[in-house]
């Protein structure tokens, strides 16, 4: 029997997907199990305003500018067709469904555990799936770290935002470095953040 596929999910809606993005998946390919990272765009975060998020079909396209060069990555558009708002554990189950070859995995920070118990079915996802933690400022020592499905990683902290970098952008701010070079330039030719 074809063992399973190792394949972390890194939930968001990148608005827009920046370096800080690529450097977590790239390091839980690196120094984790993990064979492949898919970016499961989102259409809309249940706990979150949709204010200033671009139109889904901007965001996937620049997560699949920004990682067109690494078989490793894959855009994800699952959530675009499944009933909103869209609930990580209808996600997850959904998946399991249509790649039964593949053992996914949830890439989360540990900013996560605060309100994690305000997720739907937030005891199932511990019992069903695993949690690959990177930490983020002031949240690492939370209690949900030692649950036996969290796995805390010590990779770097990177302080970059979608939020500055919209910002930047609308105070006409040289964002380049923050962003892959070719989102950049899909950012500035499509005039999107500048109001």
């Amino acid at each position: 029997m074809q063992a399973s596929k190792k394949t972390g999910l890194l939930f968001g809606s990148f608005n827009p997907i920046h370096t800080g993005h690529l450097m977590i998946a790239s390091y839980m390919l690196e120094f984790s199990d993990l064979e492949e990272v898919w970016f499961v765009v989102s259409p809309q975060n249940p706990l979150k305003e949709r204010n200033s998020l671009l139109a889904d079909h901007h965001r996937l396209q620049m997560v699949n500018v920004a990682i067109e060069n690494d078989y490793r990555f894959r855009a994800s558009n699952i959530e675009f067709d499944l009933p909103r708002p869209s609930y990580t554990i209808h996600t997850l189950a959904y998946l399991q469904e249509k790649y039964p070859n593949r053992e996914f995995v949830m890439i989360t920070g540990t900013d996560i555990f605060p309100t994690f118990q305000k997720w739907k079915n937030w005891e199932q996802l511990l019992e069903f799936y695993h949690f690959y933690v990177y930490p983020r400022p002031g949240t690492q020592d939370h209690e949900m770290t030692r649950h036996p499905s969290v796995t805390l990683f010590d990779a770097p902290q990177v302080e970059i935002s979608a939020t500055f970098i919209r910002q930047g952008i609308r105070d006409k701010k040289n964002m380049l470095y923050f962003l892959p070079e070719k989102v950049y330039q899909y950012i500035l030719e499509m005039h999107f953040y500048e109001r």
